[in-house]
């Protein structure tokens, strides 16, 4: 007589495999200082009016775009500015896109200012290779509103003396942090950022970055002189803030 065989206990569902998904290329974690609240010092009259004079100096390209020009072939690195506040500025953008000018007190810290402008980079960057490049930027003046010279919202946008468009402030985003991020043991330099969110048809992410001389005419114009290590060689860049 056959032993009853004892009922098999059902076998546990298998248990289900999770696959773990790719791990994206981490971003740098933001950590860029705020900037200080401390306002500029104020310039001797004697030093102010030792630059305007040489400011004076200079003729104008056109009656539309006030760009001082020097002679003889004269560089900005060979004159001695007085009283300029030294900033760092970087221009950076897709290469087949519209460029980015951010300026912070340091690379260390979060922007004071971000314009959106109208040049295509790869634009301006061969403007760049012809070594000389002045950026004006110009707004009129609205004397029902006072508002800081650097947070007029929109601007119109001339480089070396042709209209290029506009120029728009906006808030920095987070792509606009993380490439600060990356940047920020970078005093100056130039190259092409690793980018997440590359699209082919907007080519390499490039930056250019460097100190500039931040020069306060008044409360409607200021200028900043990009400090060139090289006097010799190198790009020279310069850009005016007026309001007309």
């Amino acid at each position: 007589m056959a032993t009853p065989r004892a009922p098999q206990s059902p076998l546990p569902p298998p248990s289900p495999t999770s696959q773990e998904p790719e791990s994206s290329p981490s971003r740098p974690k933001v950590a860029l200082q705020q900037p200080s609240q401390k306002k500029p010092s104020l310039k001797s009259t004697k030093l102010f009016r030792q630059c305007r004079a040489v400011f004076r100096s200079f003729p104008i390209i056109s009656p539309a775009c006030k760009i001082p020009v020097l002679l003889h072939n004269s560089r900005l690195s060979d004159v001695h500015i007085h009283g300029g506040t030294r900033v760092t500025g970087t221009l950076f953008g897709h290469r087949k896109g519209r460029v980015s000018l951010v300026i912070q007190e340091s690379s260390k810290c979060l922007p004071i200012l971000l314009l959106e402008l109208a040049i295509p980079t790869g634009k301006l960057l061969q403007e760049l290779g012809f070594g000389l490049v002045r950026i004006a930027l110009e707004c009129e003046k609205r004397p029902e509103e006072k508002i800081k010279l650097r947070d007029e919202p929109l601007w119109n946008l001339y480089c070396n003396g042709r209209k290029m468009g506009y120029a728009v402030k906006r808030e920095a985003n987070e792509e606009d942090l993380n490439v600060m991020q990356m940047l920020h043991a970078v005093s100056m330099g130039a190259g092409v950022l690793p980018s997440e969110t590359i699209d082919p048809a907007d080519g390499e992410l490039t930056y250019m970055r460097a100190h500039f001389q931040r020069v306060i005419g008044s409360k409607d114009s200021e200028t900043y002189y990009m400090v060139n290590p090289d006097s010799n060689t190198g790009p020279e860049l310069s850009i005016f803030f007026v309001r007309i």
